[in-house]
């Protein structure tokens, strides 16, 4: 698909006038939160903080182009990632550990948050990439506008860690171009033991299958770069702790074999892991290679 004739979702929304009802709804969430599976009930609206403490204002960490992204991502200029403060997870390994648990950033407004969108774009990153954007969903619809109106084009990336309701995402149709969630694990008892989400297997499938019917299998333009789709991340961990089996089974089977997938070969302890835990040394070249196998012998072969 070539790119000039290509159109953001979130445009299209815009012109068609039903964008305004999205912020609108997004921002009730907020009054007794339920924007993520969590549904803490906090009024963040009054400043009240549930399990992920983020606050009513957008909090930052940092904005800026990035190549450390999957390849149809980065293209020649790079990904333009805002990484957001705060997380609904609570990974004990986090990879970004001061961003998601230490609460590095700073609180910003929606009209800070829109022009940082706009920065992004005149330095021609391909699209506008938040990171870990679950908590801040009514935030980032509420600065849309002033983005548009400043000339906003590019698509948006909504890079999450796969614990999201379907409500939430439903108001996101429309808006989000690119979905590249996580998906971690496949056993309730190992996403409650190291990200305090017991149900997050059967939220992170709900999610995945929304997102896929929004947006689909990934397209790329004429020079490889992402314009929509879904793109999923899956981190292989020590010991088989990820259930990469079944991970690949179920978007073999319940998503589409032709799903773009990046097997992450780079975690390492960091973070908050306990003594003598599994999760204490990196993976092994053969951990690394068994996962790419079994993802291709489900039929997953469009890996990164």
């Amino acid at each position: 698909m070539a790119q000039k004739s290509f159109m953001p979702a979130y445009l299209k929304t815009h012109r068609a006038g039903l964008l305004e009802d999205k912020i609108a709804k997004a921002q009730r969430l907020l009054e007794s939160c339920s924007v993520c599976p969590r549904d803490c009930k906090v009024n963040r609206k009054k400043g009240e903080k549930g399990f992920c403490r983020a606050g009513f204002l957008p909090k930052v960490s940092s904005s800026s182009p990035h190549f450390g992204e999957e390849q149809p991502l980065v293209g020649i200029h790079g990904s333009g990632t805002i990484f957001l403060t705060h997380c609904n997870l609570g990974c004990l390994f986090c990879q970004n550990y001061s961003i998601s648990h230490l609460d590095e950033g700073k609180e910003i407004s929606i009209e800070q948050l829109s022009r940082m969108m706009v920065t992004m774009q005149s330095l021609n990153c391909h699209n506008i990439n938040f990171v870990s954007p679950t908590h801040y969903v009514p935030q980032i619809l509420a600065a849309l506008p002033y983005a548009i109106a400043l000339g906003l084009s590019v698509p948006l990336v909504y890079n999450t860690g796969g614990y999201d309701s379907v409500e939430t995402l439903e108001l996101l149709d429309g808006i989000f171009d690119i979905y590249m969630p996580d998906f971690k694990y496949s056993t309730e008892e190992i996403a409650e033991e190291y990200s305090q989400a017991r149900d997050y297997p059967r939220v992170a499938k709900q999610a995945i299958k929304e997102m896929f019917r929004q947006v689909g299998d990934l397209v790329l333009d004429d020079r490889g770069i992402a314009l929509r789709g879904l793109l999923i991340r899956h981190l292989v961990l020590p010991s088989g702790l990820a259930g990469t089996q079944n991970v690949m089974q179920f978007l073999s089977q319940d998503i589409s074999k032709n799903t773009y997938v990046n097997i992450m070969a780079q975690y390492y302890p960091c973070g908050d892991i306990p003594p003598g835990s599994p999760l204490s040394r990196r993976i092994s070249k053969l951990e690394y290679l068994q996962a790419v196998e079994i993802a291709k012998k489900e039929g997953i072969t469009r890996l990164d």
